[in-house]
């Protein structure tokens, strides 16, 4: 009796939204992620669609995956957060770094720009260190991550220590006036290609907790009366909100930007809700940028962009191009 032919493996569902470059493109192949990080294994079980999944309302299960995510696709070790930081979601993080990337293309006959010539400041580069470690990683880029928390940055300088390839294209600057953004830290003379910046999205604590609720909510999961949701992605303070929330933010850091114009080719940061962009455009406009940008991006459902600008001429811009041309 002949042997029925085994069915043909699918190809593995492709996550909508995610940029092309994406290395998270496609579902987690947790058995390859458990083979990086053993540790994984313990929070990993079928969901109610029989899919290898972890609980993602557990900020344990969430860490865990990071870590694991980390090792497997950029090689980054030891990885970790006080409790109570943000624990960013990597694929989305991943994102705002190819469009970066993509940015610079544009503007340089279509080619990536890669290796520790391009230079990048990340404006609150946090606890986590995320955008850094994956942009050195897979970009080879330089970096210099700012924070206005020196406990945050302290722990940044953990996680370089024990990656020495990091170490060496990653530099840390704590910033001791948190209403600024690049003055006081950005040295005279110095010049960026890029800066990046993830703002924090609420206007106040008290909107803070009700997203919280509502994730949580989503989630599928319900707490006890008058008891906060525990954040699987975790977050605090400034991480979380700021007066006026990431329209007055992003517009404030526009208006400086503005003051120093050429210490950067690209400003550019992410912007979580669309109905802070007619603010920011006004901002724009007020502060003279020569050029500007808003890039889309999308993760499943989640919609959110980035706004970039420049400042350079065109004169400046040109010779930006034959520089990043002859290299």
């Amino acid at each position: 009796m002949s042997k029925k032919p085994a069915a043909p493996r699918q190809a593995p569902a492709i996550k909508a939204g995610l940029h092309p470059r994406n290395a998270h493109l496609h579902r987690y192949d947790f058995a390859l992620l458990i083979a990086a990080s053993p540790e994984l294994a313990s929070f990993v079980a079928r969901n109610a669609y029989g899919d290898e999944s972890i609980d993602f309302a557990d900020p344990a299960a969430v860490k865990a995956l990071n870590r694991a995510l980390l090792i497997q696709y950029y090689g980054v070790r030891d990885w970790d957060i006080p409790p109570g930081y943000l624990c960013p979601p990597i694929p989305g993080r991943a994102d705002y770094l190819h469009y970066l990337a993509d940015l610079l293309a544009d503007s340089v006959d279509g080619k990536l720009q890669t290796g520790p010539d391009i230079r990048v400041l990340d404006i609150g580069c946090g606890a986590n260190l995320i955008y850094p470690l994956i942009g050195q990683a897979v970009y080879g880029w330089q970096f210099v991550g700012s924070e206005v928390d020196a406990d945050a940055l302290a722990n940044a300088g953990r996680i370089l220590a024990a990656n020495p390839a990091a170490q060496a294209a990653i530099s840390l600057r704590l910033q001791r006036q948190p209403e600024l953004f690049f003055r006081e830290l950005v040295h005279a003379g110095e010049c960026f290609d890029l800066s990046m910046c993830n703002p924090p999205f609420h206007a106040s604590l008290e909107q803070a907790s009700a997203g919280s609720q509502r994730k949580w909510r989503n989630l599928g999961k319900q707490q006890a009366a008058g008891q906060q949701p525990v954040l699987n992605f975790g977050g605090h303070g400034g991480e979380l909100w700021c007066e006026g929330g990431e329209e007055a933010f992003i517009c404030r850091m526009i208006a400086e930007s503005a003051s120093m114009p050429t210490c950067c080719v690209w400003f550019t940061s992410l912007v979580s809700k669309a109905g802070s962009l007619p603010a920011i455009y006004r901002a724009l406009q007020a502060a003279g940028a020569t050029a500007s940008h808003t890039i889309d991006m999308a993760q499943g459902q989640k919609q959110s962009r980035i706004v970039a600008w420049s400042f350079f001429t065109p004169s400046q811009q040109n010779a930006w191009r034959k520089m990043r041309q002859g290299r």
